[in-house]
């Protein structure tokens, strides 16, 4: 081997090298994350590359992904613990998904009134027992509450019933489209759960619904979940339709459901055989099965976990927007 070929492999391998080692960033040649507020509600907003390419250019519309976290999370969550950045660069390398912008809110605050969350957001970094903490990151506040406010904000149906404004608000700040067949949400536990009520709640504006690991089953008043499905409100109520919750979101959610499976979105299921929601989710299930409503159903291995909410997020994002030009 001549002198100069030693020279280029020794750059090659360098350069290979420092490629792996390279620190993970915000922004990437596939994409951009964000920080925005919307509706007073903070979140993170992925921008693929061409966003930024083309939005400024030819005025291109982009279709819409809505990303819920679980409970006690934030808008942090998925770009952070679901490495959402990675994925989209590998899937987009792969031409396994197609570009899209992603909003992720933090659907806590986004449960509250405006009074309420800048109440909350001014409120002393404390916690009820003393405490102090750090509230760089969204996912602190909810540690202001004692255990019984939190639990009036977990179902109150007001995020829910605010989200059309909150797509709008999103609609007029991004290139983003507001046709219903470009428009997916998703969530995980908690927020699949919002993810569940929204899309019967506007039964007709997502094209793709995703629920990773939801919850399925409102407490009346806030109420504290009940993790054994022996008595889970599908059991005790005996799928009496005429519940009231106290909210419009949620009295009669199976009514509007059953309503929902004439046209339904195309709706992805997926949950793990040692999730603590799993009995109740097939009990979802089955109930969706006796009124004909078609979903696709995906079981994996583990609980509640992370590795299994990016799998999952991983296979909804591979059968999104197929029918657009990006």
């Amino acid at each position: 081997m001549n002198r100069h070929s030693s020279i280029l492999l020794s750059l090659i391998a360098l350069f290979c090298i420092t490629l792996s080692v390279a620190p993970a960033s915000a922004t990437t040649h596939i994409g951009t994350i964000e920080r925005d507020t919307l509706l007073g509600v903070p979140c993170r907003v992925y921008l693929p590359y061409q966003y930024t390419m083309r939005a400024g250019l030819d005025k291109a519309v982009f279709p819409v992904l809505y990303l819920q976290h679980g409970m006690y999370g934030s808008e942090d969550d998925w770009t952070e613990q679901g490495e959402l950045l990675k994925w989209m660069e590998m899937l987009l390398l792969a031409n396994q998904v197609k570009e899209m912008v992603i909003i992720m809110p933090d659907n806590f605050l986004g449960s509250m009134t405006p009074d309420d969350r800048n109440e909350l957001m001014a409120a002393p970094n404390i916690t009820p027992s003393g405490e102090a903490f750090d509230t760089s990151k969204g996912a602190a506040h909810w540690r202001k509450l004692t255990p019984e406010q939190e639990q009036s904000y977990k179902m109150s149906g007001y995020w829910e019933e605010h989200f059309r404004e909150f797509m709008q608000e999103a609609e007029n700040r991004y290139s983003i489209s507001r046709e219903p067949g470009k428009r997916a949400i998703a969530g995980l536990s908690m927020g699949g759960f919002h993810t569940m009520h929204v899309s019967h709640y506007l039964h007709g504006q997502f094209a793709f619904v995703g629920l990773f690991s939801a919850v399925i089953i409102p407490r009346r008043g806030g109420a504290e979940l009940l993790e054994d499905s022996e008595d889970s409100q599908f059991h005790t109520a005996g799928f009496d339709l005429q519940l009231d919750y106290g909210s419009p979101v949620y009295d009669n959610w199976m009514i509007e459901v059953r309503r929902m499976a004439a046209a339904p979105p195309m709706y992805w299921i997926g949950i793990g055989r040692d999730d603590f929601l799993y009995a109740q989710m097939q009990d979802y299930r089955l109930w969706l099965d006796m009124n004909t409503f078609e979903y696709t159903y995906y079981e994996s291995n583990g609980g509640h976990t992370w590795q299994n909410w990016q799998d999952y997020l991983c296979r909804f994002l591979k059968k999104l927007f197929w029918d657009e030009k990006f």
